[in-house]
């Protein structure tokens, strides 16, 4: 009888495997969601619908986007973490949401980096050091001497309190060895309207958000945060060029699954969006928005997003930032 059970438990444990492969090996057989975590109408829209029919005919099976803004894309991974890890329901959000959160939010109910299953980074682009356009500042070494000279007077406007504007002005406040007021906004739009319009002297501004309004001439580009100039801003000089050595700071969006969605699902993800962001109307699309199409392995996103806790988790400390 105890033979009997065993064998049973046995055969039933072996059907159970193999459904699982069945699954995987059929993947997908229904269409899957992919949740941006911002609203309708911006860059990261943009980009996941431009790249959504490529993936679509990749993988034989339509990739539905669906947004979920709010609270600093928390909604959206927070969603996604708790879905079946069957492939099905995919995240698409940023660096804060992907990872730094967990170090910034008090009371976080869940983990990004232990929730979710890193698939592939989307897209990159640096922010960029904005002034009015009429701005008595020639260039970042200008801003530098004068915040030194007049400590807690200059103010530097980002997109947000904890947002990764707000933490390369913090790291730039720390590597500059200047003490400028950090004004946070809501959204990285209104600050740099705010700066085009001369009510903030500097904006900390995303290279979608600003990249049109300084080749019409109405902000002043004064540096891009990445150790490479922007293939957009080609004449902007970086802060490392500019002398603020060791200064760099990226903007990144990326896609991930739940934890423990199965391997070779994760694969046949990743290959169909490093497809759809190899293709030309993608890429051209990414770069009117002022980023660049940068597909990595899942593994590739892992580290990014390892790096990325580590160096902001230091600034989030010695900043004291903490969000409820």
């Amino acid at each position: 009888m105890v033979k009997k059970s065993i064998l049973l438990a046995a055969a039933v444990a072996a059907a159970f495997a193999a459904s699982g492969v069945q699954a995987q090996s059929d993947f997908p057989n229904k269409p899957i969601r992919m949740v941006v975590s911002f609203p309708p109408g911006g860059s990261t829209d943009l980009i996941a619908r431009v790249m959504a029919p490529i993936m679509t005919k990749h993988l034989g099976q339509q990739v539905v986007v669906e947004n979920k803004g709010g609270a600093g894309g928390n909604i959206a991974v927070e969603y996604v973490a708790r879905s079946a890890p069957d492939g099905y329901t995919v995240v698409f959000s940023g660096a804060g949401a992907l990872g730094i959160n967990s170090v910034l939010y008090r009371n976080l109910s869940f983990d990004p980096v232990k929730d979710l299953t890193p698939v592939s980074l989307v897209a990159s682009s640096p922010f960029v050091l904005v002034a009015p356009a009429n701005s008595p500042y020639k260039d970042i070494r200008e801003v530098v001497a004068d915040a030194k000279a007049n400590p807690g007077k200059l103010s530097i406007g980002h997109g947000g309190q904890g947002t990764v504007m707000h933490l390369a002005s913090e790291l730039f406040n720390e590597l500059a060895g200047v003490k400028t007021v950090l004004v946070p906004y809501k959204g990285t739009g209104p600050a740099t309207n705010d700066a085009m319009a001369g009510q903030i002297p500097l904006a900390m501004s995303d290279t979608p958000s600003s990249v049109h309004l300084i080749k019409e001439g109405r902000l002043k580009a004064l540096a891009v945060t990445t150790t490479e100039r922007s293939f957009s801003l080609p004449d902007v000089p970086t802060l490392e060029e500019v002398g603020i050595k060791g200064y760099e700071a990226m903007g990144w969006f990326g896609i991930a699954a739940p934890a423990g969605t199965p391997e070779p699902i994760i694969k046949r993800l990743n290959e169909a969006i490093t497809a759809a962001l190899k293709d030309p109307e993608v890429i051209a699309k990414a770069r009117a928005a002022g980023a660049d199409a940068t597909p990595t392995t899942p593994q590739g996103l892992r580290d990014l997003i390892a790096r990325d806790m580590e160096k902001w988790g230091k600034i989030v400390q010695r900043a004291g930032i903490k969000l409820d």
